[in-house]
């Protein structure tokens, strides 16, 4: 079978082309960089990247390194002088900090007046260099046989059929690709997505920032800060990166008006000073403007063909994080195209993808706009509203924070509660868990039939995963628990589903009684909860996570009389 081509060389097309590798589907990368360009990245410490803890774990689950970014120790946020709001963030699993803390969940009280929301520690976000990111993605796909970068490669033309897609291109290595499917992660100006026709509908500026990259040090070494109407300049982040380098981002007026070398050295010094007392030694590294859009493709699937990332979206204002989002996107698209190249697809399995993605990027951007009048706004009542109404203004302050800690409306993990990929009806022994059905799983420790023990997302981005809340297995040998209680059935229902399937065991789950089973996708969306060993049930939840069987399959099991036996033969060839 042809590979699959992703154009695109950047953060998202790499993450996705890593990931279908990791499904054993060979991949062809387009990328119009020229060889040369090889190693000689645009190494700029103003363009980086916040990755939520989950986002930053799928990097490190398809082997790509993330030691040259940086996890915060703490986030405050401040408005004119007074803190709003203090985080701290747990220490990442074994690290020294981690093994010191006797309780990682302690508050450290911020040194306000009033009343502070104080945050009990939480996993950091990653805060990297994206040149660092794509340079260590490349590396990572250096060991994949089956990945091709072909740089110099511009596509030209896209043509469909009802067999895979055939792509022209120019430059030195201009010629006529063949693929079984098609994934533009080719930016804003997409090519991709110009050739399908796909309109691109949004909003222009809809925030503007000048940034500044620097060197030097301030009063919380390792947190991050917002600070918004400070006494001085306006509403300013400060986020730490390794060896004391910071970014620092400044909320600019809507006029538009150009911001010269001179004041942005100005708003360092107000805000340096501020912080410090005065303006301490500091090296300036780096400085830009960006503007903020916000687009939303109409259509992320036609045919073969699927947009990805900045070519399907463009969001960022308020603090969301548009490369976060593009690589869920990645990572959502990832296992059902490897299901499609494996064993075929059925559309339900191939529409999901923009049913699911686009309303979370659709919710997101909705987010926004309902927020930025009240966030952003000045003048009329909602000046009289803040003086008079305080609280109102420290709601926003929090709303704030919950956009650059990737939590709340405008950036927490999506709930797929309306995917396609789920049974048309609950299945009747549905139990109400701790984790709503289309949400991630909770990260639990896990045991493995074979007595490994690990953490439940790191058993992600592979199978479906079955697991059994079954206290008090943890101290039992395992040639004991497997072959007692639920175990043989469940072992025995897992092996005859639809798809491939990894059991694991679990000593509990947040709201889950003994001997629930839990039916995970492999992106960690949870697709039921049951109570017992219900085969019929867990067939049925399998077979809709993938989508239902493809036209070949149900008729190759309707002539075998027995559907079961043939989708679990097919499962077993992979």
């Amino acid at each position: 079978m042809d590979p699959v081509i992703v154009v695109g060389a950047g953060p998202v097309g790499l993450t996705l082309a890593l990931a279908l590798a990791r499904y054993e589907v060979p991949v062809t990368v387009l990328d119009e960089a020229p060889p040369e360009s090889l190693g000689q990245e645009d190494r700029r410490l103003a363009r980086t990247a916040v990755l939520r803890p989950e986002t930053a774990a799928l990097l490190e689950r398809l082997g790509c390194a993330t030691t040259e970014g940086t996890r915060w120790t703490g986030w405050r946020t401040m408005r004119r002088r007074a803190e709003v709001a203090r985080v701290r963030f747990a220490a990442p699993p074994g690290s020294v900090k981690a093994e010191e803390e006797e309780e990682p969940g302690a508050l450290e009280e911020p040194g306000t007046e009033g009343d502070s929301g104080v945050t009990g520690a939480e996993p950091s976000p990653l805060h990297l260099p994206q040149h660092a990111l794509t340079r260590e993605l490349r590396a990572a796909l250096g060991d994949e046989a089956d990945v091709r970068i072909i740089q110099d490669s511009r596509l030209t033309v896209l043509k469909q059929d009802s067999s895979g897609v055939t792509a022209h291109t120019s430059g030195d290595n201009g010629t006529v690709w063949r693929a079984s499917y098609l994934v533009g992660c080719d930016g804003a100006r997409s090519v991709v997505r110009k050739l399908l026709g796909a309109r691109f509908p949004g909003r222009t500026a809809v925030e503007r920032y000048a940034v500044a990259a620097l060197r030097t040090e301030l009063p919380w070494p390792g947190e991050a800060l917002l600070h918004r109407s400070p006494p001085r300049g306006g509403e300013v982040t400060a986020r730490p990166l390794p060896d004391g380098v910071w970014r620092l981002d400044w909320l600019l007026p809507p006029d538009g008006q150009l911001v010269t070398p001179d004041a942005l050295l100005a708003r360092v010094r107000d805000a340096l000073s501020l912080w410090c007392g005065e303006v301490p030694a500091y090296d300036l590294l780096d400085t830009g403007v960006h503007a903020v859009h916000h687009r939303l493709a109409r259509r992320w699937r036609s045919g073969r063909a699927f947009l990805a990332g900045d070519a399907a979206h463009l969001l960022g204002a308020l603090g969301t994080q548009a490369l976060d989002e593009g690589l869920r996107d990645a990572e959502n698209l990832a296992w059902k195209l490897a299901l499609a190249w494996h064993h075929g697809a059925s559309d339900v399995l191939l529409d999901s993808y923009q049913a699911e993605r686009r309303e979370a990027v659709a919710a997101r951007l909705r987010a926004a706009d309902r927020t930025l009048p009240t966030v952003r706004g000045e003048g009329g009542w909602r000046t009289v509203r803040r003086t008079v109404l305080p609280g109102a203004a420290r709601g926003h302050d929090l709303l704030l924070t919950d956009g650059h800690l990737g939590r709340g409306l405008l950036s927490a993990p999506y709930v797929h509660s309306r995917t396609p990929l789920a049974p048309a009806a609950p299945p009747a022994g549905s139990v109400l868990v701790g984790t709503a059905v289309g949400a991630p799983v909770v990260d639990v420790p896990v045991t493995a039939p074979d007595g490994s023990e690990t953490r439940l997302r790191d058993r992600l981005g592979g199978e479906l995963l079955v697991v059994l809340v079954a206290p008090g297995t943890g101290v039992w040998e395992r040639r004991h628990w497997l072959g007692a209680g639920l175990m043989p059935r469940l072992a025995a229902a897992v092996s005859a589903l639809p798809m491939r399937a990894e059991l694991l065991v679990t000593e509990g789950y947040p709201g889950a009684d003994a001997h629930t089973v839990l039916v995970v996708r492999p992106d960690g969306h949870l697709v039921a909860a049951l109570a017992g060993v219900r085969p019929a049930e867990l067939y049925a939840c399998a077979d809709a996570a993938r989508g239902g069987a493809t036209a070949a399959t149900a008729t190759a099991a309707e002539g075998e009389g027995h559907p079961r036996t043939a989708n679990s033969e097919a499962t077993a060839n992979r």
